[in-house]
């Protein structure tokens, strides 16, 4: 799965009916201090418009005062202290977090109150700005040097740049896991997830990947590689040739880094493909995103999977990309069958109408730590998901 670092597939951060922008690189923000009118590059990687009205803040402002003009859409350009401005983002959190709606009858209804709640606190949390200059500097008191964890995310600096500082938090955390890496038992080594790429933190559906049984170790594809972590464990487990392929340049990265860090860059291609290679391969394996609804940001794209495009594409091509004796493994919750976005049936008719048939059902259950929190109001579902790896030949 290829898209951007989340805490897991079932953990929705943002929301919405409708989608967002992708970033405008040529837009500006504008804003006064004192008598002079400033202008900056505006970024925002969840697709944000810059706010039309900002002031200028400092340690001064309280918590109240600030989440009063987030409210009315108005940008705070923090130039005080760096760790207050962090205080100041979680003393609004909470304020925001009082005045969520009470829990939804059913858990479709509670499904789309969180995503709607969910958008509703990025909007407003998204309104405390930092600036940074051109070559990624954070001129604030007690402010980390973020200029490695930036460049990596964005590329070298050019320009003077606003954006939000809660994506800077989220590109201070992102530099550091990629250091750190992510623990991956059924690899048995680290995966270093980049800025913009899923982080493998749910382990369960990856044990299924390293213990099926494998139709044959010639060739496999990993649809939508993400991280390269599927295609790690395909070679680790004796797949003479695995491709690789996703849409995105930092997944590609990403791919290519974490397999060379592995020692498996001679086994495995990266590649830039939307879905399948030409050749036909024993073994198709694909991770897609499990929820089938619309994607409010581009943050959102690892969990959602609008009216399921990548799952339908798969499924259609996966036949003219077997070998006779192939198969396919779809790896895929059943948290929107639970959520009531889309039925067993439908995907059964999918998979019947592609030409295919079920040779096995691998299943496990989820560990992550959503499971046990009873206060989320989609706990029940949660509770309830099963992570099934689906084994197809052609029919």
């Amino acid at each position: 799965m290829s898209s951007t670092n989340t805490p897991g597939h079932a953990d929705a951060p943002e929301s919405g009916i409708t989608v967002a922008p992708e970033p405008d690189a040529a837009a500006d923000i504008h804003w006064r201090d004192g008598d002079t009118e400033h202008t900056a590059r505006w970024h925002s990687e969840g697709g944000w418009p810059a706010p039309k009205r900002v002031v200028v803040v400092d340690d001064t402002l309280t918590a109240d005062a600030a989440y009063r003009l987030a409210k009315s859409g108005t940008g705070l350009l923090w130039q005080g202290d760096f760790q207050n401005a962090r205080q100041l983002l979680t003393a609004m959190a909470r304020r925001v977090d009082r005045r969520r709606r009470a829990p939804a009858t059913g858990l479709s209804a509670a499904f789309e109150v969180s995503r709607t709640d969910a958008l509703r606190r990025a909007r407003l949390l998204g309104l405390v700005l930092v600036q940074l200059d051109a070559d990624h500097t954070l001129g604030l008191r007690r402010a980390p040097d973020v200029r490695q964890a930036c460049d990596e995310a964005y590329g070298p600096g050019t320009d003077a740049t606003v954006l939000s500082l809660r994506e800077l938090l989220g590109v201070i955390g992102a530099h550091e896991w990629r250091v750190k890496g992510v623990p991956v038992a059924a690899l048995g080594d680290n995966i270093h997830p980049h800025y913009g790429v899923f982080s493998p933190v749910r382990g369960e559906y990856l044990d299924l990947v390293a213990t099926a049984p494998l139709p044959a170790t010639g060739l496999a594809y990993d649809i939508g590689t993400g991280s390269g972590v599927i295609a790690a464990i395909l070679a680790r487990r004796g797949i003479a040739r695995v491709v690789a392929t996703d849409t995105s340049p930092r997944a590609l990265a990403c791919a290519r880094e974490n397999l060379a860090r592995l020692g498996l860059a001679d086994r495995v291609d990266v590649a830039l493909t939307d879905l399948f290679p030409p050749e036909r391969a024993d073994l198709v394996v694909c991770n897609p995103p499990w929820l089938p609804a619309p994607a409010a940001t581009s943050t959102d794209a690892a969990v959602y999977d609008p009216d399921s495009r990548m799952l339908r594409g798969f499924l259609a091509g996966l036949a003219g990309h077997l070998t006779d004796a192939g198969e396919g493994w779809l790896i895929l919750s059943n948290l929107a069958e639970l959520l009531g976005l889309r039925s067993r049936g439908t995907l059964l008719d999918l998979i019947d109408d592609a030409g295919l048939t079920v040779v096995a059902r691998l299943d496990t259950r989820p560990t992550h730590r959503k499971v046990a929190d009873t206060s989320d109001p989609l706990h029940a579902a949660r509770a309830a998901e099963v992570t099934s790896l689906w084994r197809l030949r052609r029919a």
